[in-house]
C-alpha cells in the first residue's frame, strides 16, 4: 500500500555556525516547537546511468524519523514534488518500480548513494497550535555506493509547508531567512548535491538555442516526449487529468510529425506516429468515458426533481463504474506492456538522430508558416464540405473529421509559436475556438448514443425511460446550436497574420 503527499519546500545553504532568526516574529506564527533531533539513514536507488536523477526523480529507502520507508519523489513544479510512500521493506516495492518504468525501461535499480543526516526539526504553529511549516536543520554526510568510495558533507536548512497552508506562507519564511543571511541551495535536492560533490553527477540534456526551422520543431518534439514520460506515473495512480494530458502529448507528437512532414522524413516518423495513435487509443477509452460520465451527471443535476423518473443517478453510476474500471485497466495494461517501451525507445532514437530533410535548415519564419497554412487549408476544405451537407448522420461524421483537422491546425500553431511569436499564438487560439465548437458537437453525438443505450437498459429493467429521452432531446438541441454557431466562429479564424510573415 502506498500514499502520496504533496511537498512544497525550499532549501537553503548553511554551516554548523548558521543561526536561525526568531521566526515567531513572522506573521501568523504563534510559536516554534522544538521536535528534537533524529538520525536518518537513506539509501538512494537509480540505474547505472542515473536516469532517475537526470529527470530530477529520487527513489530512496530510509530508516529513522517518523516517516521511515520507501519514498519516491516526482517533480511537479519548482519547489514542489509529490512524495509517494510505501512501508519499509527489504526489497523495492513493485508499485514504486512500476511508477518509474517509463524512465528505467526495465534497467536494474541499484543503490548509488547513502545519505546520513542528523536532523533537528522545528515546528511552526499558529495560535490554535495548528502546524504551518517544518524547519529542518540537517547535517548531511554522503557516501557514494558505486564506483570510488567518495564522500562529501554539508549543512542545509529546509522549510516545508504543512498540508493545507497557503504557499504564500513560505514567502514570509523565505524573507526572514534571507534577511538573516541564508541563501537558497544551489542544488534542487540532497541527492543532486551528493552526486555532484562525489563526482557522479547525472547527465543533463541541454539543447542549443534554436536557429533554423528544424531546431524549433525538434525542441517542440522533445518537450512533448518529456511530457509523455512525466504524466506516466499520474496515469498509473489514476490522478485527475493525467490520462487526458498524457493523451494530448501523444497527439501533439503525432500531429507535429504530420504537419511538419516537410521538415521530418515521413519514412521514419510515420511508424512512430502509428504507435502513438495506438497509445492514444488505449488511453482514450479511459478519458472519453470520464468526460462523458461528467457531462451526463451535469445534465442530470440540472433537471428539476419532478423530471427525474426512476433510479436515474443509480443507473448512471452503475454504467460509469462498469465502463470506467475496464477503461482504466486497459490504459495501465498498455503502459505495462512491451509495445509501450518499444514506442519510447523509438522516440528516443528519433530524437537522438532526427530524420531531418533539406527544408529543416531553412529559416523558421519561412519554412514553418508553410506547414501552418497547409493545415489551415485542409481544415477549410473539411469545414466547407461539412457545412454544405444536410443535417444528419453524414454531416455529423463530416464535422467530426473537421474537428480532428482543427485540432491538428491548433497544434501546428502551438508548435510554431516559439519561432513565429504572436501570429502563431493567435492562430492557435482561433483554431482552438473552432475545435471547441466542433468538439462540443461531437461530445453531444456520443452522448446521444449512450443515452439511447441507457434508455434501452432502463426499459428492459422495467424502469421509466422518460428522463433519458428528455436528456437525448437536450443533447440534440445542443448539437444544433453548435452547428448554428460554427459559421460565425469559422469566419473569425483567419490566418492572415501568418500569411503576412516574412517569406509568405
Amino acid at each position: 500500500m502506498v500514499d502520496t503527499k504533496r511537498e512544497i519546500e525550499r532549501k537553503y545553504e548553511a554551516t554548523p555556525g548558521t543561526r536561525l532568526p526568531d521566526l515567531t516574529r513572522t506573521a501568523g506564527v504563534a510559536a516554534v516547537v522544538d521536535q528534537g533531533t533524529a538520525e536518518l539513514d537513506a539509501v538512494y536507488y537509480d540505474t547505472a546511468d542515473l536516469r532517475l536523477a537526470a529527470a530530477s526523480i529520487t527513489l530512496r529507502r530510509r530508516t529513522g524519523g517518523g516517516d521511515e520507508g520507501w519514498h519516491l519523489k516526482l517533480p511537479v513544479a519548482p519547489d514542489v514534488r509529490d512524495e509517494i510512500r510505501a512501508p519499509l521493506s527489504e526489497r523495492l516495492p513493485r508499485t514504486l518500480r512500476r511508477l518509474v518504468r517509463a524512465r528505467t525501461r526495465g534497467a536494474e535499480l541499484t543503490p548509488v548513494m547513502r545519505l546520513l543526516s542528523a536532523r533537528r526539526t522545528l515546528l511552526l504553529v499558529d495560535a490554535d497550535r495548528a502546524p504551518l511549516a517544518e524547519l529542518s536543520r540537517d547535517a548531511v554526510r554522503a557516501e557514494r555506493l558505486s564506483g570510488p568510495a567518495d564522500g562529501a558533507s554539508w549543512d542545509e536548512i529546509e522549510a516545508e509547508l504543512a498540508d493545507g497552508v497557503d504557499p504564500a506562507f513560505l514567502d514570509r519564511i523565505d524573507k526572514k531567512l534571507r534577511k538573516a543571511g541564508l541563501r537558497p541551495s544551489r542544488s534542487p535536492s540532497k541527492l543532486a548535491r551528493a552526486l555532484q560533490e562525489t563526482g557522479l553527477d547525472a547527465p543533463r540534456t541541454t539543447s542549443p538555442e534554436p536557429v533554423n526551422a528544424g531546431d524549433h520543431i525538434l525542441a517542440y518534439l522533445r518537450e512533448q516526449a518529456e511530457a509523455l514520460l512525466a504524466y506516466d506515473p499520474g496515469v498509473r495512480q489514476d490522478l485527475p487529468d493525467a490520462v487526458h494530458q498524457m493523451r494530448v502529448s501523444t497527439r501533439r507528437l503525432r500531429s507535429a510529425f504530420r504537419s511538419y512532414r516537410g521538415i521530418l522524413d515521413r519514412a521514419v516518423t510515420d511508424p512512430v506516429g502509428e504507435e502513438l495513435k495506438w497509445l492514444a487509443g488505449e488511453l482514450g477509452a479511459a478519458r472519453d468515458q470520464e468526460v462523458l460520465a461528467e457531462r451526463l451527471r451535469e445534465r442530470i443535476d440540472a433537471l428539476p426533481k419532478p423530471l427525474l423518473l426512476g433510479p436515474v443517478r443509480g443507473r448512471l453510476r452503475i454504467w460509469s463504474a462498469a465502463q470506467g474500471s475496464g477503461a482504466r485497466r486497459r490504459a495501465v495494461a498498455a503502459l505495462d506492456g512491451k509495445r509501450y517501451l518499444a514506442l519510447l525507445r523509438s522516440l528516443d532514437a528519433l530524437l537522438a538522430d532526427p530524420p531531418l530533410l533539406k527544408a529543416a535548415s531553412g529559416p523558421a519564419d519561412t519554412v514553418i508558416p508553410r506547414a501552418v497554412l497547409r493545415d489551415w487549408e485542409r481544415l477549410a476544405e473539411r469545414i466547407g464540405h461539412a457545412l454544405a451537407l444536410p443535417a444528419g448522420t453524414e454531416r455529423d461524421l463530416a464535422l467530426h473529421d473537421a474537428r480532428k483537422a482543427a485540432k491538428r491546425a491548433r497544434y501546428a500553431g502551438e508548435a510554431a509559436t516559439p519561432a513565429l511569436g504572436k501570429p502563431a499564438r493567435r492562430f492557435a487560439q482561433r483554431m482552438k475556438a473552432v475545435q471547441t465548437v466542433l468538439g462540443d458537437h461531437q461530445d453531444s453525438v456520443v452522448a446521444r448514443d449512450t443515452l439511447r443505450e441507457l434508455a434501452i437498459q432502463a426499459h428492459a429493467a422495467g424502469e421509466s425511460a422518460f428522463t433519458w429521452g428528455l436528456l437525448y432531446g437536450q443533447e440534440q438541441r445542443s448539437a444544433d446550436a453548435r452547428e448554428r454557431e460554427l459559421p460565425g466562429v469559422w469566419a473569425g479564424a483567419s490566418p492572415d497574420e501568418v500569411r503576412r510573415l516574412p517569406g509568405r
